[in-house]
């Protein structure tokens, strides 16, 4: 008898398939780009008393064609024949989400010759009741792969034993705005800024020249003593009330010098030992700097 069965579907490009691996890793019966009108049928077999599927993911989108137009009323069905499932529903920004159909070169599968901008338009209106009805939603406009798997682990697996903590340190830049899924968040524009020194504007925090004046800037090593005895205390808190992955942002005005640095040094700090799961993200490290 199965105990588990989740419905995937949201935007095409906004992760769907990381999310499906995530399942297949935990051990869920997965089935991917599946027509609402088999859903039911899946349902009912996996509900016999002798089928040895006990969690199943499933996931069905655009791709399906006019299939999709009845996922809603599938749904439906399933509700009033009391079948439980979970719907996760995915979604990301516009200009993401044309960013990633022309890295991957992909054709959008409502484009049938037009724009990406007008397909995705389409989408959406197709995906709206959905949403309505989502019982968890992810935006993975910030999210890389390994991230986006670790928010679906900790938002839709059961928390049982858990393997170590992942913990992304995200440097970012407030003038392109402040990242959603950070968990917890610190400003550093309160150090001198190497954006004004003519021969390090160009350069990141990831340039020798540029981590020298950062870290021997006035304040860095009082801002470490206090900043690391905090995460100390905050990251096995998080482990023990059952959190996977923890996001942890650090800012400075464009993300290109100050919040680099820090990121990077952090990361080194809490990576030493193998007993976090490290992840570094330059979010705005590699946009132009604004000229004075």
């Amino acid at each position: 008898m199965i105990s588990d069965f989740v419905v995937i579907t949201g935007f095409s490009g906004a992760g769907k398939s990381q999310a499906m691996a995530t399942f297949e890793d935990a051990g869920y019966f997965c089935v991917d780009n599946l027509p609402p009108e088999m859903i039911g049928s899946l349902a009912d077999l996996f509900g016999h008393e002798g089928s040895k599927v006990e969690r199943a993911a499933i996931a069905s989108d655009v791709r399906g064609g006019g299939y999709f137009d009845g996922l809603v009323k599938v749904l439906h069905d399933l509700d009033e024949r009391a079948l439980p499932y979970r719907l996760l529903y995915l979604e990301a920004s516009e200009p993401v989400l044309i960013n990633r159909f022309k890295e991957t070169r992909r054709r959008h599968p409502l484009a049938a010759g037009g724009s990406v901008e007008a397909a995705i338009a389409a989408e959406r209106e197709l995906l709206a009741p959905l949403k309505e009805r989502a019982d968890v939603s992810i935006d993975t406009s910030e999210l890389s792969a390994a991230r986006l798997r670790k928010v679906v682990a900790d938002k839709m697996l059961a928390h049982g034993k858990r393997g170590r903590l992942a913990v992304t340190f995200l440097a970012f830049g407030f003038k392109h705005g402040t990242p959603r899924d950070a968990d917890l968040s610190f400003d550093v524009r309160f150090l001198p800024n190497p954006h004004y020194e003519a021969e390090l504007r160009e350069l990141t925090g990831r340039d020798p020249a540029v981590i020298d004046y950062v870290e021997g800037s006035d304040g860095i090593a009082q801002f470490y003593e206090r900043l690391r005895p905090l995460l100390d205390y905050l990251l096995p808190a998080y482990e023990r009330e059952g959190k996977s992955h923890l996001t942890i942002g650090i800012g400075c005005t464009g993300g290109r010098h100050r919040s680099v640095v820090i990121a990077d040094h952090l990361a080194r700090v809490y990576g030493e030992g193998e007993r976090y799961l490290i992840d570094v993200v330059h979010r705005d490290a590699d946009k132009p700097p604004r000229r004075p």
